[in-house]
């Protein structure tokens, strides 16, 4: 448990950071008179501060918080999932995707990714596929309110249920009336504190070193034999190769095509800004993604992943190493109390960037195209954006609450499968978009249904008739065995079958009519 001084502090710092927060939120408030306004903002950026915001939103609390705990179940072959494979796909597609992305939703001033495909490929009804698959994203939103509830509640010793409360209707109410506008201000301010986190926690095992990588290898093999090696046979996620680097690097790569990311470069003004901001994200980026080199430490400073007598879950792995290592000394707490703010910038940077595209998709994206002819004023829609977020916030406080009360290993694996599945769908439809100059809709749509199908098929439906019917899929077998089954085997496989029917469809029916 946190001590009173811990509790103290991060009270203080707490209410410093909500009041900086509704300064910013206020602030840009004011300026907004549209939808438009609200997902892409009215204000001039500097690419500076996009590519922090960017950085801030790509990284969440899952990069922080929950990831760093799989490192500390499997050791090595979850860091090489994670922390190398996965950022590796994840940059290099964004540095290839994002200036002709770009190019196209700027002159045709998309404010969502639904709305981008929708104009790219001249289909209102394609748009609108892909803004109701866009609610899959809600599974994202849970995972990083779960993350923050586990470090507010381990740094203020209150029950979780409170603070899961709490921390809705803060996050979601401000974000009624913030927006873009706000957003870029409060992610740029997020960001510098989760870099200055993110070497406080990087650094925070450097003992554990004093005998070189080796000795520090030897301390893991002490603890689990398996924790050392490259792979982890009897994970439920790092089994073997294809699991740890090629379907971790298909995930990375498509990762990127989800409209909190992918979208944020529509709020440069200039073309000219856009390598400066694709450099400062991508620096800020890989600091961000080594952060989960933490489970290693939490993982030797709670060997048997005990504390205080209680198994720790995944989830709460990080925020009890967090308590514990910074705990010993004035100069140790105050440390810690700065490395919880970051956990929590961590968590609130995403949710921010996720509240807002996801309400705007629903506003703009479904509520326009479907009762548009009854609505003829912008303020009655910025009015329904408040009204979806308020669904929005519900939603999730139920979801969450089950995922704390009856956790299945971790949020994450919740998380995964619906993000996962969003962005297989959307993946083939933006890559053709970009690289293909034909209109034609039906190649990226039909491969867009075939990456639902895959990937619901394969995590729900093949898991299903290997138990109850003995069904047998060769070397696909093993990854369909068990009640814990990794999304990633799921969406790669999806997004490779959604590509052969989406290159198939398009080369063999006159480029995709």
């Amino acid at each position: 448990m946190a001590t009173q001084v811990q509790v103290i502090g991060t009270w203080i710092l707490a209410g410093l950071y909500m009041a900086v927060i509704l300064y910013f939120v206020i602030r840009g408030a004011l300026k907004i008179k549209s939808i438009s306004d609200y997902a892409i903002g009215n204000i001039s950026f500097s690419p500076t501060a996009v590519g922090l915001s960017l950085a801030a939103s790509m990284t969440s609390a899952a990069t922080f918080v929950i990831n760093p705990g799989f490192i500390a179940n499997f050791g090595v072959s979850a860091f090489i999932s994670y922390g190398i494979v996965f950022p590796l796909g994840a940059i290099l597609s964004l540095i290839i995707l994002t200036k002709n992305f770009r190019k196209y939703g700027d002159s045709v001033k998309a404010l969502t990714l639904a709305q981008w495909i929708g104009k790219r490929y001249n289909s209102k009804g394609y748009a609108l596929f892909m803004a109701f698959l866009s609610l899959l994203l809600i599974t994202f939103i849970v995972l990083i309110a779960v993350a923050l509830t586990k470090v507010l509640s381990k740094s203020l010793n209150i029950d979780e249920i409170y603070i899961l409360g709490g921390l809705i209707v803060f996050v979601f109410g401000y974000m009624m009336f913030g927006g873009a506008n706000s957003m870029v201000y409060t992610n740029t301010i997020q960001a510098l504190i989760m870099l200055l986190v993110a070497f406080i926690l990087i650094g925070s095992g450097y003992e554990h070193f004093s005998n070189g990588i080796g000795g520090f290898m030897e301390k893991l093999a002490g603890i689990d034999p398996q924790l050392p090696n490259s792979t982890y046979p009897s994970s439920p996620l790092f089994r073997d190769f294809y699991e740890i680097i090629f379907a971790q690097f298909i995930i990375g790569v498509a990762v990127v095509v989800q409209p909190h990311i992918i979208t944020k470069s529509l709020l440069l003004k200039k073309e000219s800004d856009v390598n400066r901001f694709l450099l400062v994200a991508t620096v800020v980026e890989i600091v961000f993604f080594l952060v989960v080199i933490t489970g290693f430490y939490a993982r030797l400073t709670f060997p048997d992943l005990m504390a205080e007598g209680e198994a720790l879950k995944n989830d709460g792995i990080i925020p009890a190493y967090v308590v514990k290592v910074f705990a010993n000394t004035n100069l140790a707490v105050f440390i810690g109390l700065i490395v919880v703010l970051g956990l929590i910038s961590a968590g609130m940077s995403t949710l921010e960037g996720l509240i807002q595209s996801v309400s705007t998709t629903i506003t703009s994206d479904i509520i326009r195209p479907i009762f548009g002819k009854n609505i003829r004023s912008e303020k009655t829609y910025i009015s329904i954006n408040k009204v979806s977020i308020a669904l929005l916030a519900i939603v999730t406080f139920f979801i969450s609450l089950r995922q704390i009360m009856h956790p299945k290993l971790s949020v994450a694996l919740l998380a995964q499968n619906g993000v996962y599945a969003y962005f297989s769908a959307a993946f083939i439809p933006v890559i053709f978009g970009i690289f293909l100059k034909h209109k034609g809709y039906l190649a990226p749509l039909w491969a867009s249904v075939t990456a639902i199908l895959v990937h619901f098929g394969i995590y729900y439906f093949l898991p299903w008739t290997v138990s109850d019917f003995g069904w047998n899929f060769g070397v696909f077998t093993p990854y369909l065995e068990g009640t814990i089954r990794n999304p990633a085997i799921a969406a790669s496989s999806a997004i490779i079958a959604s590509t052969f029917v989406g290159l198939i469809i398009y080369f063999g029916s006159k480029k995709g009519n």
